[in-house]
């Protein structure tokens, strides 16, 4: 008799690398969260730069994946995935020690603010790439939807955590020494990678020219219905619902002229419920079949932007509270199935460039998202603003429901490859 799944000890227990990474990545998001906080009060109150430099700033660590994603995509399928993520993370750390050192001594600049924000934003597309490539080695296929709903749920919990603890630390002690909790965190993460002993799998080299191996990534990206269905399901929700979400802030302070306590408790809302949704999904998965539950996932998280747009002031600001706790859920079990099947299905050698080559598409539309938000506010005021971006977002889950994954009731089995993983496992087990 063997055992069942349900005695077996949990991932985080019987797989050390895949606990290397979750640690590494929780740590990482827990001290990124402090730094997305820290660096515009940075620039704003220490510095007292201009409007346009603050906002801009916070597109620098964004920009990188747009400029470099695709090249940076072909290196990391190119190289050991795990001394690309020691080194970018050595990197990260001198570059954020940086800004404390300065600000001690005196030399602190907004010039040397973006600098460093864009060489972090060039250490997180090497940091992201590979460690997406090392999940996908560190366990099985079918271990892929849990490691990744635990790393969603974890990492949402430490964003949230994260945020909370930076408005503390920015006003007791200083934004720039806040940072040092990133470098801490960074050490931590580097810590865990370098704890990693997974045989990874790197292609032979080849004479390939550097474009035309971008041009193979992008072209495998849209080679099959499903990985389309998913991008294209990722894109229309990064364009919709980040132009409501751009506009929250404007909503609460402005529009219902309430205090940034609410704002907070709205993002803190959505970050809790991506830790429930990220938890969750194996569970729902099993129940309800992955394919249901990643073409209804959107659904929920529509009316949970939704909700925003019935919210008064005072105790009216409740449902926005629960919309924004649905959508946060809603968000992780659909990144979770979408993350998971791409990992299940892409061969390890071209891991890096479908990770590029998605996150340029798809999180090319925040930045789009994030500038179409503005003009429709001057242009239709904030309410019908995010009316239209609420209308956008809708179509992610209609695309989902009409397109080729309609009627896929587990999308696990639209993959009939090898486990390279369980393979080895299984032949370092001695035969009886």
């Amino acid at each position: 008799m063997t055992a069942s799944t349900s005695d077996k000890p949990h991932l985080l227990v019987r797989n050390r690398n895949f606990r290397a990474l979750f640690i590494s990545s929780t740590a990482g998001i827990f001290g990124n969260a402090v730094a997305s906080v820290a660096l515009p009060v940075i620039a704003a109150v220490e510095l007292h730069a201009s409007d346009f430099e603050v906002a801009a700033l916070a597109g620098m660590t964004f920009l990188p994946w747009l400029l470099f994603g695709l090249v940076i995509g072909v290196w990391v399928d190119r190289l050991p995935r795990r001394p690309v993520m020691v080194w970018s993370l050595i990197v990260r750390i001198a570059a954020l020690a940086s800004l404390p050192l300065a600000y001690w001594s005196g030399s602190l600049s907004v010039a040397l603010l973006f600098i460093v924000a864009f060489l972090a934003g060039v250490t997180s597309v090497f940091f992201t790439l590979a460690d997406q490539a090392m999940v996908q080695q560190a366990v099985t296929k079918d271990e892929l939807m849990e490691g990744n709903g635990l790393i969603t749920g974890s990492g949402a919990a430490a964003d949230a955590a994260g945020r909370s603890m930076a408005g503390w630390l920015t006003s007791s002690a200083g934004a720039s020494n806040s940072l040092l909790i990133e470098v801490g965190t960074s050490v931590v993460s580097l810590v865990a990678v370098r704890r990693l002993d997974v045989a990874e799998i790197v292609p032979d080299k080849t004479e390939h020219r550097i474009f035309r191996e971008m041009a193979d990534g992008m072209r495998y990206t849209f080679s099959t219905a499903p990985l389309r269905a998913i991008l294209y399901n990722a894109a229309l929700w990064n364009l919709g619902g980040n132009i409501a979400a751009s506009l929250i802030v404007l909503l609460v302070l402005r529009t219902l002229n309430e205090s940034q306590v609410w704002l907070g408790l709205l993002l803190a809302a959505a970050s809790i419920g991506g830790t429930v949704g990220g938890v969750t999904v194996t569970a729902l998965g099993k129940r309800f079949g992955s394919g249901p539950l990643w073409r209804w996932s959107m659904v929920p998280g529509v009316l949970g932007y939704a909700s925003l747009l019935v919210m008064t002031p005072g105790w009216g600001m409740l449902p926005g509270l629960a919309g924004m706790f649905i959508m946060g859920a809603s968000v992780a079990w659909n990144i979770v199935i979408g993350i998971s099947f791409r990992q299940r299905v892409c061969p390890p050698g071209m891991m890096g460039r479908l990770g590029a080559a998605s996150r340029t598409v798809s999180w090319g539309m925040l930045a789009i998202a994030a500038v179409a938000a503005g003009v429709l506010a001057e242009a239709f005021g904030v309410r019908t603003a995010m009316l239209i971006g609420i209308g956008i977002a809708l179509a992610a889950p209609v695309v989902a429901m009409l397109g080729p994954l309609r009627k896929v009731q587990r999308l696990e089995d639209l993959d009939q490859g090898p486990d390279p993983v369980r393979d080895e496992r299984a032949a370092s087990i001695p035969p009886r």
